[in-house]
C-alpha cells in the first residue's frame, strides 16, 4: 500500500492527491503539521522536509513533479501524458516553468512589493497559453494541468483573487473542476477557508 505524507493546505500535496484520483490508486495519508515538522519528515526528504512524500515497503519518493509522473507510468490508466513525444515534451516544459506563476502566488502571499503586478503578468501568460488549447497538457486533462490547478483554486478561495480578466483561464479552471479528482480538492480548498 502507499502512503503519502500529506498536508492539505499544501499546493504541492493537492497535486499528487489529484493524480492518486484521477488514477484510482488507493493510498494511505499521514497527514503532516507544517508548523511543526516532525524530525522524520527530514529523513524522508532531506535537507528541509517538505511534503509530499510517497512511501512504498521502505521506499520514499519526495518532490510533487516526480512523485505524479511515476505514479503515471506506474499506473499507467488513463495516461496523463500525451502518447506524442512532442505534446509529451511540452506539457513537461510547462510543469517545468512552474515557476513563472509559483514564484509570485508566493510573493503575493509575502505581500511583497510589486507582487500584484507579476502574478497578473503570469495569469495573463497562462490566459494566452490556455487560450490556444484547450488544457496546459494540450487536447487533454494531464500532469501539466494537475500542476497548476491548485494554485489557480488557492488564488480564487482563499486569496480572493479575482480571475474574471482572464477569461482562458476561468473557462479551464472550471472544466478541470467538472473532474471528480479536482472537485475533490475544491472541497478540501473551501474546509482551510472554514
Amino acid at each position: 500500500m502507499l502512503t503519502l505524507y500529506d498536508a492539505p493546505r499544501c499546493p504541492y500535496c493537492a497535486r499528487t492527491r489529484i493524480v492518486l484520483a484521477e488514477k484510482s490508486v488507493p493510498y494511505e495519508t499521514v497527514t503532516v503539521d507544517l508548523t511543526r515538522r516532525p524530525a522524520w519528515l527530514l529523513e524522508h526528504n532531506p535537507p528541509n522536509g517538505r511534503v509530499p512524500v510517497l512511501e512504498e515497503d521502505g521506499w520514499v519518493l519526495p518532490e510533487s513533479a516526480v512523485i505524479d509522473e511515476y505514479l503515471d507510468e506506474r499506473f499507467p490508466e488513463p495516461p496523463l501524458l500525451p502518447a506524442d513525444p512532442g505534446e509529451r515534451a511540452a506539457a513537461r516544459l510547462i510543469v517545468f516553468r512552474f515557476d513563472d506563476l509559483g514564484k509570485p502566488y508566493y510573493a503575493l502571499r509575502r505581500e511583497e512589493p510589486g507582487a500584484e503586478e507579476r502574478l497578473a503578468a503570469a495569469l495573463a501568460r497562462l490566459d494566452v497559453l490556455l487560450g490556444a488549447t484547450p488544457f496546459l497538457t494540450g487536447r487533454a486533462f494531464g500532469l501539466a494541468d494537475v500542476a497548476y490547478v491548485p494554485w489557480l483554486l488557492r488564488l480564487r478561495h482563499l486569496m480572493g483573487v479575482s480571475l474574471r480578466e482572464y477569461p482562458a483561464v476561468v473557462r479551464w479552471l472550471e472544466t478541470c473542476c467538472e473532474r471528480p479528482s479536482v472537485a475533490a480538492e475544491v472541497e478540501t480548498v473551501a474546509s482551510l477557508a472554514a
